[in-house]
């Protein structure tokens, strides 16, 4: 399950994306914008930051900025900065693999091969899913495009 601190981050990052060739954005504005408690959206910004996902600028005019392009950025990558693992048990992490405790063999249990296939394909969705496509569904959702009419 995604947690809130992951959600606020990819919410975020989103409106710093939006925002992309503005200048740098203010905590309290993003969190204003956002509606998201300021002091959580300062610890999650500054944790992208130290990834390299996010840049910072000091003083008047400064803020928090995209540091690279959002078709770079991918929700795979923030989700597990935040969040850790993206495999349901332990046993199918690829990045922190611990055997589980219960179970009496890897090599036939069939649990762990569903969850390895689970893991795969959330992997692959959040791999393939980049800010500037998030940026794209949100404009799709905001302006859709009306039914052609083809009655006369």
């Amino acid at each position: 399950m995604l947690s809130r601190k992951a959600k606020y981050g990819i919410r975020a990052l989103i409106h710093l994306a939006r925002r992309r060739g503005s200048g740098p954005s203010l905590i309290k504005d993003i969190a204003e914008q956002e509606g998201l408690p300021k002091k959580f959206l300062e610890s999650i910004l500054l944790e992208m930051k130290s990834a390299g996902i996010l840049q910072a600028r000091p003083g008047k005019g400064g803020g928090y900025y995209l540091h690279r392009d959002p078709k770079s950025i991918h929700l795979g990558r923030v989700i597990r900065l935040i969040d850790g693992p993206l495999a349901p048990i332990p046993c199918v992490s690829q990045t922190a693999y611990a055997p589980c405790d219960d179970c009496p063999s890897e090599k036939t249990c069939v649990l762990r091969m569903v969850m390895k296939d689970v893991r795969d394909a959330t992997a692959r969705i959040l791999e393939e899913t980049t800010l500037d496509f998030l940026l794209e569904k949100e404009q799709e959702l905001l302006n859709p495009v009306p039914p052609i009419d083809f009655s006369i």
